[in-house]
């Protein structure tokens, strides 16, 4: 008898990012991060309930006293299939989105298994390198700038002066800023969306080798499954902005020493992960809304495949009650 054809979670996830996508894109430009965010969270939950899986979030939208929908330590799904771990980031990107600025995503990512999804808890920043499959296994966090560059310049057969570095627009950043000047390497700035940006350096039809610089720790963990998926590598650490974080470090026994590979944020080998554009950029073209027809761009990863898929989607929404209406077939 032939096996089964085992279930690909990929279809059902960009469901949830795609009506995750379309609810926040209606407050593209407006002004209101916050509205764009909780639109966006009400259609990813709505979604993600009708999903027969067995799931709990472990990186959403904060702790249960702060975050009412997709909270740390939530369930979801409806409890029947596979037991899953679940990163969510509605938008990654809320103040692009508010703007009108390019390069905000719908994101989730889901691992097989229990206790394999890496949660930082109250550390909200960690110090990150991304690089893509060429240069994975090359790179080391704790290695100076100048190294690492010239690592990935050998690794790529480029010259450093030919490479191109993506790092958030922050006052943190400033020393990796003035060692990457020092090395005569290329620097691209950017807003928000460092998901979007670690996903650029495995990807063949872009300019970008490497992400470096402290950013957010959920966006860590999900640019690690989007990596795993891609064959590239991320390494972190945890980076405490004060006191307090340092003594909830050293309360809950983390190291703020150690280096995190992609493995430690993400050690499931069955990693699903699915992204829709919300306002567009450089990785997926944001929602185009045109009368009663909608059009959203997605990609699909799986790490045990390795297959990546991209895809548009038309919705009419003659057919749906509401925007954030969890049925996008």
């Amino acid at each position: 008898m032939a096996e089964p054809i085992e279930r690909n979670l990929g279809l059902d996830l960009v469901r949830v990012t795609e009506t995750a996508a379309m609810a926040a894109a209606r407050w593209m430009g407006r002004g209101d991060k916050e509205q764009a965010d909780q639109a966006a969270v009400d259609g990813m939950r709505a979604h993600l309930a009708t999903l027969d899986i067995d799931g709990v979030v472990v990186i959403g939208e904060g702790k249960k006293d702060e975050a009412p929908m997709l909270f740390n330590g939530e369930r979801v799904g409806t409890g029947r299939g596979m037991k899953v771990e679940v990163a969510v980031d509605p938008v990654d990107g809320t103040t692009l989105t508010s703007k009108g600025e390019p390069g905000a995503l719908s994101v989730i990512a889901v691992a097989e298994g229990a206790g394999l999804m890496y949660s930082p808890g109250d550390l909200v920043y960690m110090d990150k390198l991304a690089v893509g499959p060429e240069a994975a296994g090359q790179v080391d966090l704790d290695a100076p700038a100048a190294d690492t560059l010239r690592k990935i310049a050998k690794a790529k057969e480029k010259d450093v002066s030919d490479l191109t570095v993506v790092l958030l627009d922050r006052p943190r950043n400033a020393e990796y800023i003035d060692a990457i000047r020092t090395e005569g390497a290329r620097i691209r700035m950017i807003r928000d969306g460092d998901v979007a940006a670690a996903i650029a350096t495995a990807r063949p039809d872009t300019s970008i080798d490497l992400l470096m610089g402290i950013g957010g720790s959920p966006e860590a963990v999900l640019a690690a499954a989007a990596l795993k998926c891609m064959g590239g590598e991320m390494q972190c650490r945890l980076w405490p902005r004060d006191d307090r974080e340092r003594a909830f470090a050293k309360e809950h026994a983390l190291d703020l020493e150690q280096i995190l590979t992609t493995d430690d944020l993400v050690g499931s080998k069955n990693v699903f992960f699915a992204a829709t554009g919300v306002t567009g950029g450089d990785y997926l073209r944001g929602v185009d809304f045109s009368g009663a027809r909608v059009t959203t761009h997605s990609v699909i990863m799986r790490s045990k495949t390795g297959s990546i898929r991209y895809m548009d989607a038309h919705h009419n929404l003659g057919r749906l009650r509401e925007i954030a209406a969890p049925s996008l077939d």
